[in-house]
């Protein structure tokens, strides 16, 4: 089974990214999503309308999920039959990035709205990450995003990361997310 960590400030677009993924993917993978949020299940709920299986888990006051939270929210879905389970981390760039969840990859967004230097501030998260999708890609001229800088600002961070550049709401760049992932699932995995 493949596990994403998807972490990300608030607003940067985990949801609608995750949602896009689901409506995507459904049907040729089996999928489960456990949402983790201070306060609310209303990215749940939003997601829930894809009819994939999701487990809430409200932290309080609590900044980020640790494993043995989403073992327990696990219990909620069929993992056995899964194909990937992704879990969608409080939205924060700070603390989510010293918890290993046991992933097999973790995913951190990055929006055009937050600004070029988010890996220079929270060098941690970006260090950590397989991963980093630069999100909202359809607004990046209308804010002022300068592209060549956060990108260099990624690379010199986390060279490690793949990078992808998408905008969920308008699709661009979401073939290349959809195909990563797919191509990310173990083959060795029999199904029933």
């Amino acid at each position: 089974m493949l596990a994403l960590n998807l972490l990300s400030s608030p607003g940067s677009g985990k949801t609608t990214l995750l949602e896009k993924t689901l409506h995507r993917l459904q049907g040729e993978l089996a999928l489960g999503i456990i949402v983790g949020d201070l306060a609310t299940d209303n990215d749940a709920q939003r997601l829930r309308q894809t009819a994939a299986p999701i487990v809430q888990i409200t932290t309080g006051n609590l900044c980020h999920l640790e494993a043995d939270m989403v073992w327990q929210a696990a219990q909620g879905l069929d993992v056995p039959n899964l194909d990937i389970l992704i879990v969608e981390n409080v939205g924060n760039l700070v603390c989510p990035a010293v918890y290993d969840l046991g992933e097999t990859l973790r995913v951190v967004l990055l929006s055009v709205t937050e600004g070029e230097d988010k890996p220079l501030k929270y060098p941690n998260t970006f260090k950590s990450a397989d991963v980093v999708i630069l999100t909202k890609l359809d607004i990046a001229e209308a804010v002022g995003f300068d592209r060549p800088q956060a990108l260099g600002y990624l690379h010199s961070v986390a060279p490690q990361a793949q990078i992808f550049e998408v905008s969920a709401r308008t699709g661009l760049g979401m073939d290349q997310w959809y195909d990563y992932v797919r191509q990310a699932v173990p083959t060795s995995r029999s199904r029933p």
